[in-house]
C-alpha cells in the first residue's frame, strides 16, 4: 500500500472533491450529472476546448513547477505571481523593443529575459532568508503586490498605448502557432506547451541528475547536516530561490508571448500563480505529477464555463470542487490514516 500511496492520495482527493461537490450541487438545486456532463463536454467535445485546455494548462505548469521546485529544497516560495508578474512584463519589453531580430534569437531572447526577471525577483526573498533567516512566505507575499504595483506604473510611464496595454510584441518573439490555431478551430494555443515539457524536463534533471540538485535537496532535508558536509547552505538557499522564480518568470513569458501577445494594466493577480501553490500540492511536487495535475486544473477552468452554459451552474461551484480536492491532499494524513486501518481489517480477517 506505502508503495502506491503516493498515485492514490491524488486520486482519492480528486473523487472526494466531486463527490462532495457534486453533494452540494444536489441541495443547492443543480443537477450534478449534468453539470458535469457538460463539464466534461466543455474540456473534450470540441477541438477548441482541447486547444484552450492545453493552452491553459502551459503556465500553470510553469507556476507549479517554481512552487515544486522550492519545497524539494526546503522552501515555500509564495510569491509565484509576483515572479510571473515581473516576467511577463520583461518578455513583453524585450518583444516590442528588439526590432528586425530573426526569430531564432527574438524568441529564446525575451523567453529568457522573463526567466532572468522571475530569478531576480525570488533572488530578494533567498538573501533574506539565508543571510537573516526572514522567513520567505512572509517576503514572497509582500513581492507579490510590489510586482503587481510595479509592473502597472512602468506600463503607465513607458509602455502605455490606447487600450490601457502595451504595444503587441513583434512577430519574431510570438509564441503563436497558426497551424495550431487551424487545427484547434482557432483557439490560442501556442508552441508554450512545449517549453513547458521542457521545463517539467530541466526540473527533473536539475534535482535528479547534477550534484547542485542534490545539494540543494540536502539542504531542504536537513540544512545542519548539510553544512557539516560541507555544502554552502546559505548559496544553495538563495539559488533555489532563483530557479524557482525563473520558472515562474516562464510563466508570465508565456502568456505575453503566447496568448495574449502584449500586457495589459492589471486590477488584480492573474491567479495563475496561486493556482499553482495547489497545482504542485497535487501533483506531489514533481515534474509528471505537475503535468498531470495541471491538466485537471486547466480542463476545470475551461470546462467550468460550458458548465455554466449548459447547465446553469454558477461556475463558482467548480472552484469549490478545486478547493474540496486541495482540502483533501493537504489532509493526505486522513487519507492514510482509513487506508491503513481497510489494510489492517483485510490482515485480521485473514
Amino acid at each position: 500500500m506505502n508503495k502506491f500511496s503516493g498515485l492514490l492520495i491524488p486520486v482519492i482527493s480528486i473523487f472526494l472533491g466531486v463527490f462532495i461537490g457534486a453533494i452540494i450541487m444536489l441541495i443547492t438545486g443543480y443537477n450534478p450529472i449534468a453539470a458535469y456532463t457538460a463539464l466534461l463536454n466543455g474540456i473534450f467535445s470540441d477541438t477548441y476546448y482541447i486547444g484552450e485546455t492545453i493552452r491553459s494548462m502551459t503556465p500553470l505548469i510553469l507556476a507549479g513547477l517554481a512552487v515544486a521546485f522550492a519545497y524539494r529544497t526546503g522552501l515555500l516560495n509564495i510569491g509565484v505571481e509576483g515572479q510571473l508578474i515581473v516576467g511577463w512584463l520583461a518578455s513583453v519589453w524585450v518583444g516590442i523593443i528588439f526590432v528586425g531580430l530573426p526569430t531564432i534569437i527574438h524568441l529564446p531572447l525575451a523567453i529568457i529575459a522573463g526567466a532572468i526577471a522571475g530569478g531576480i525577483w525570488g533572488f530578494l526573498p533567498g538573501l533574506l532568508k539565508a543571510r537573516f533567516e526572514v522567513h520567505e512566505v512572509i517576503v514572497t507575499i509582500m513581492m507579490n503586490y510590489i510586482a503587481l504595483y510595479t509592473a502597472n506604473a512602468i506600463i503607465r510611464s513607458y509602455l502605455l498605448v490606447p487600450g490601457e496595454r502595451t504595444e503587441n510584441i513583434q512577430a519574431s518573439a510570438s509564441l503563436e502557432s497558426p497551424m495550431l490555431q487551424a487545427l484547434t478551430d482557432h483557439s490560442r494555443l501556442h508552441w508554450g506547451f512545449i517549453v513547458a515539457i521542457l521545463a517539467c524536463l530541466i526540473m527533473w534533471f536539475i534535482l535528479w541528475k547534477t550534484k547542485k540538485g542534490y545539494e540543494l535537496r540536502a539542504v531542504g532535508f536537513n540544512q545542519h547536516a548539510s553544512q557539516y558536509a560541507g555544502m554552502n547552505v546559505k548559496g544553495n538557499i538563495v539559488l533555489s530561490m532563483v530557479i524557482s522564480g525563473g520558472f515562474a518568470g516562464v510563466a508570465g513569458a508565456m502568456e505575453g508571448l503566447g496568448t495574449y501577445g502584449y500586457m495589459s494594466i492589471m486590477s488584480g493577480f492573474t491567479g495563475v500563480g496561486f493556482d499553482g501553490i495547489a497545482v504542485a500540492l497535487l501533483g506531489a511536487n514533481t515534474g509528471i505529477g505537475v503535468f498531470l495535475s495541471s491538466f485537471l486544473f486547466g480542463g476545470l477552468q475551461v470546462g467550468s464555463l460550458r458548465m455554466q452554459q449548459q447547465a446553469g451552474v454558477p461556475s463558482e461551484l467548480v472552484d469549490i470542487v478545486i478547493a474540496l480536492i486541495i482540502f483533501f491532499v493537504a489532509s493526505s494524513y486522513i487519507i492514510r490514516w482509513a487506508m491503513n486501518r481497510i489494510k489492517d481489517r483485510k490482515k485480521g480477517g485473514n
